[in-house]
């Protein structure tokens, strides 16, 4: 590693120790916005500090083949680790930690992390969704469901592979019937099935069966994952077994701070996505999955540049160096 390369100039341990007491920005989240933003500003000569409670999504991916320049794919967590050693190279720093609340003192936001207070002009929020997940699933076998490709959670990432595959879709509201739909164009069998109840209108129904799209009208009563195949009861007795599983459950925005800082939010409680990648409050910008829009690590990335090289150039209208 070129000892070199640091954030303002300084020595690693000096440029570290300036960023820690006095950022230019802090980016809350560390997933692939957060961290492709870290290492645009840390490129630019600014002093960033990344909080990251370790909670991205990228974390549960197995493998992803349409990330461009890794044409045999690349896992999520190896993907964050490679993002974040770049990121520290060129001094940014990274916190694993939770940001309590975000509030402000004059011109200036105010990350509070436990005890801890940091401070600085230009804040990034990176802080992603949460998929809802399939009932009736404990966390550890939900983990090895996902490793294992048999719970899958992006269709847009890898409905690829599943070509041919029987495929089941867990909930059958519009969401779940959009995601058969798409699913539909990589495979004949495609099954919706309700986790509750079903809720599905006579166009909804009409469209389904034509597209050979079955739709199950019992409630999942249980789910367990054996032999390489989901198996789902239902509450008629029967049950299904698919070689992959998608829950369309829908997600939720992590606007938490958002929202306490009076950021504006849509009906989806999402960021809505500006001009610039700003919000609607001075100094406070967002990028990623929080941002209304495709939920995509490409699409991430994007919005992480564009904030970055606005909030550089936004940064000397306060009062910053350059």
């Amino acid at each position: 590693m070129d000892e070199t390369i640091v954030g303002a100039g300084h020595d690693r341990d000096a440029g570290r120790a300036l960023a820690e007491r006095d950022p230019d920005c802090i980016i809350v989240g560390g997933g692939p916005a957060g961290l492709t933003a870290a290492i645009y500003l840390a490129r630019f000569l600014r002093k960033v500090v990344v909080i990251d409670a370790g909670g991205s999504r990228a974390l549960w991916i197995p493998t992803s083949h349409n990330h461009a320049g890794f044409p045999d794919g690349i896992t999520g967590p190896d993907l964050l680790v490679r993002m974040r050693e770049q990121a520290e190279r060129y001094g940014a720093v990274v916190y694993d930690a939770k940001v309590d609340t975000v509030t402000r003192d004059g011109e200036l936001f105010v990350a509070h992390v436990g005890d801890d207070r940091l401070r600085a002009p230009a804040l990034l929020l990176a802080t992603g969704v949460t998929n809802h997940r399939p009932p009736l699933v404990d966390e550890a076998t939900h983990d090895d469901a996902v490793a294992e490709g048999l719970l899958r959670y992006c269709p847009v990432c890898d409905g690829y592979e599943v070509q041919e595959q029987h495929v089941g879709v867990l909930g059958s509201d519009a969401h779940g019937v959009a995601e058969a739909r798409f699913l539909r164009s990589y495979t004949a069998r495609v099954t919706l099935f309700p986790a509750n109840f079903a809720d599905l209108d006579e166009a909804e129904r009409a469209e389904l069966a034509e597209r050979g799209i079955t739709v199950v009208e019992p409630a999942m009563r249980s789910i367990h994952f054996d032999g390489g195949q989901v198996h789902v009861g239902l509450a008629d007795g029967g049950s299904l077994a698919f070689d992959t599983l998608y829950p369309a459950l829908g997600s939720h925005a992590n606007a938490r701070l958002a929202d306490e800082l009076g950021v504006d939010l849509t009906d989806g409680s999402c960021i809505p996505g500006e001009a610039h990648c700003k919000t609607s409050l001075e100094g406070v910008w967002a990028a990623g999955d929080v941002v209304e829009g495709l939920d995509q690590i490409s699409v991430a990335m994007g919005h992480a540049a564009t904030a970055a090289t606005n909030i550089h150039n936004w940064l000397p209208k306060v009062g910053a160096r350059i």
